[in-house]
Formats: structure tokens, C-alpha cells, sequence
């Protein structure tokens, strides 16, 4: 599987960018697509998430801001941004897992940094 992250870039405080990721490769195995993100000198979270049933899961500090769906049509998965605050700052990356007899594979695709300017 082949993660293609698109969108980012530096947007002002309060705006609503959106994120793209299209998957290719063997997408049939996929169970869930999100985002995950990294501000300088912290570790990587979990933004949000879409699992294949349709359920997501979102961090605490996004909810009611971001909204994460899926085109299943395009096996792409987007994140759309709303009231963006500077501590959303940091480099997206676009993960999705894959449930294999006995274990889950993890794909990433690259990084796409946002920047917020105030």
C-alpha cells in the first residue's frame, strides 16, 4: 500500500484547509485511514481516524474543528480543517493499517507540513 498526502501549507489562524491522502496498492486490506501529526520536539498523535465501518475517532483537542472522511470511489481520505488554531501547526502524516492473519501492518505516507500564522 502507497500512502499520497496532499494539501498543507501555511494558512492563517481561523482557516479551513483540507488534507488528502489517496491510498493505492492493495486497498482492499485496509481497515482504517487517519491522520496523525507532529509539532517540533513532541511525539506523534493521533488527529483522527475513519475505519472502514464508517466510525471515527477523533483527538480531543480537533473535535468539532476537524472532520475526517473517506471517498471510497477514490480510496482517498480527507481531513477537512476548520478554525485553525497555531497549535495545530505541525507535519501531518497520513497512516492507514491493515489487519493480516495474526497481526496489523502499518503504512505511512509522507509528511505535509502545516504552518499557521497568526
Amino acid at each position: 500500500v502507497q500512502l499520497q498526502a496532499y494539501g498543507g501549507g501555511l494558512v492563517q489562524a481561523g482557516g479551513s484547509p483540507r488534507l488528502s491522502c489517496a491510498a493505492s496498492g492493495s486497498t482492499f486490506s485496509l481497515t482504517v485511514m487517519g491522520w496523525f501529526r507532529q509539532a517540533p520536539g513532541k511525539q506523534r498523535e493521533l488527529v483522527a481516524e475513519r475505519w472502514r465501518g464508517g466510525s471515527t475517532n477523533y483527538a480531543d483537542s480537533v473535535k468539532g474543528r476537524f472532520t475526517i472522511f473517506r471517498d471510497n470511489a477514490k480510496n482517498t481520505v480527507y481531513l477537512q480543517m476548520n478554525s485553525l488554531k497555531p497549535e495545530d501547526a505541525a507535519v501531518y502524516y497520513c497512516n492507514a493499517r491493515a489487519s493480516v492473519p495474526g497481526s496489523v501492518v502499518g503504512y505511512w505516507g509522507q509528511g505535509t507540513q502545516v504552518t499557521v500564522s497568526s
